[in-house]
């Protein structure tokens, strides 16, 4: 975390050790593989609620992601407010209004046709949170001093993912939500305006019809997403 004057390098000895023999971390990584393998990108939800204490738990791990100059440049802001998720739904719906009436253009609206999206957009209000990421342009010092952040979107980006598995490993599903612009989101949430706000989760449990689209099950195979040299 940024601190104005702190400017020399300390080394911690490593705190925490997790580290495992070969075959013991192999059937670790396996097992959370094969966890990970379990997690979906959901729409349809329960009227459920989710405890509090969950939700907090799931954003303090997001928090513990690296970041460009460790300045952690994230901000997360955690809705159950009825109207406030009432007035979130009726601005991406507006958005998206124009989005599929052609302003995506068509390759894009093909593509997405196998996904099912539509302009309604019922989950930002049926799951009992919605979680705004927000990526911080730059840094303010409590003396109202500006400063630089570093690589904002690879380090929200990774935060995010972060944010996403532990919802996961919560037993809770999520949808990834990207608002196109949704200006009034920082006001909103009470946030600066230097903050943009770069995804909206709503998380919750599945509902007991809850769906997926049968191709969001189609993976690459391996061999087109890694590479070794031995």
């Amino acid at each position: 975390m940024y601190k104005k004057g702190e400017v020399s390098y300390e080394p911690l000895p490593l705190p925490d050790r997790v580290q495992q023999p070969d075959d013991a971390a192999l059937a670790a990584v396996q097992a959370f593989r094969d966890y990970m393998r379990k997690r979906h990108s959901v729409r349809d939800y329960s009227d459920r609620p989710v405890p509090r204490e969950i939700i907090t738990a799931c954003i303090e791990a997001a928090a513990t992601a690296p970041s460009g100059a460790n300045h952690q440049p994230w901000h997360f802001s955690a809705i159950a407010d009825p109207d406030m998720k009432a007035q979130i739904r009726a601005a991406a719906e507006e958005e998206e209004k124009d989005f599929y009436a052609g302003g995506a253009g068509d390759e894009w609206l093909a593509a997405l046709e196998p996904i099912g999206t539509g302009v309604s957009k019922p989950h930002l209000t049926t799951a009992p949170w919605l979680i705004v990421v927000f990526a911080q342009r730059y840094g303010v010092t409590e003396d109202g001093e500006r400063y630089k952040n570093y690589y904002v979107p690879e380090s929200v980006g990774i935060a995010t993912g972060m944010l996403i598995t532990a919802i996961h490993q919560a037993g809770l599903v999520c949808l990834e939500h990207t608002p196109n612009p949704m200006k009034f989101l920082p006001a909103l949430c009470g946030r600066p305006s230097h903050e943009k706000a770069v995804m909206i989760l709503p998380v919750g449990w599945p509902s007991d019809n809850a769906t997926v689209p049968a191709v969001a099950k189609r993976k690459k195979p391996l061999d087109a997403v890694m590479t070794v040299f031995d």
